[in-house]
């Protein structure tokens, strides 16, 4: 069976800075009735249980350690009894919401994944935070890119551990190498595609 891409919406808060927002973020779930994997961990175990059901949940992949994201990973993890997965280029984020409790596996630049049968890679994009990640799904010509692509540009990088000048070398090196084609699964609001953010990122920053 054909590997799909299950989604949701969770609503919550996110704290940074000493600053906390209302925020919506989009959980994705990819994998077939089998088996499956989750990106990050927003707000609401039991909306991400029921996305998962009965299915065998290998991973847990972090796009990055912000707490909208990570919050309740340790939770997910024991709930799904899955290992949690973290750039550790993102460990004093994480260390912001988690203390000195450890994330289970290290995720790098180029590593690559298998789920029913189809290909995750890793592709490290500092910027939004140190430790950034997007994961491409070549099969079904899409890219998870948590907070740092959204439709109309860049994420965030107003707050500590991020910068600007590094998300956009990110994004213009790494995301927009991908197929104009390829579909963007942001970490919040709407879908996009590499395409249509060259055109809008053009005579802007880009």
């Amino acid at each position: 069976m054909t590997a799909r891409l299950d989604h949701t919406a969770t609503s919550g808060t996110f704290t940074l800075d000493g600053e906390t927002f209302d925020v919506e973020n989009n959980v994705w779930v990819l994998g077939d009735d089998e088996q499956c994997v989750v990106f990050d961990a927003p707000h609401d175990v039991d909306a991400i249980r029921a996305l998962v059901g009965d299915r065998e949940c290998v991973g847990i992949l972090l796009t990055h350690a912000h707490d909208d994201h990570s919050r309740f990973a340790p939770e997910l993890a024991t709930a799904l009894e899955a290992p949690v997965l973290l750039n550790p280029a993102d460990a004093e984020v994480w260390k912001l919401t988690h203390g000195d409790l450890p994330w289970d596996g290290d995720m790098a630049d180029g590593d690559e994944f298998t789920v029913a049968g189809t290909d995750i890679e890793a592709i490290s994009t500092p910027g939004h935070s140190p430790g950034s990640v997007c994961y491409r799904v070549p099969a079904l010509d899409c890219v998870l890119t948590g907070d740092t692509l959204f439709q109309g540009g860049p994420g965030a990088t107003g707050r500590s551990f991020s910068d600007r000048p590094t998300i956009e070398d990110s994004i213009r090196e790494r995301l927009f190498a991908l197929p104009p084609e390829t579909i963007v699964h942001t970490g919040h609001g709407p879908d996009t595609t590499i395409g249509a953010e060259i055109e809008a990122a053009r005579g802007d920053w880009l």
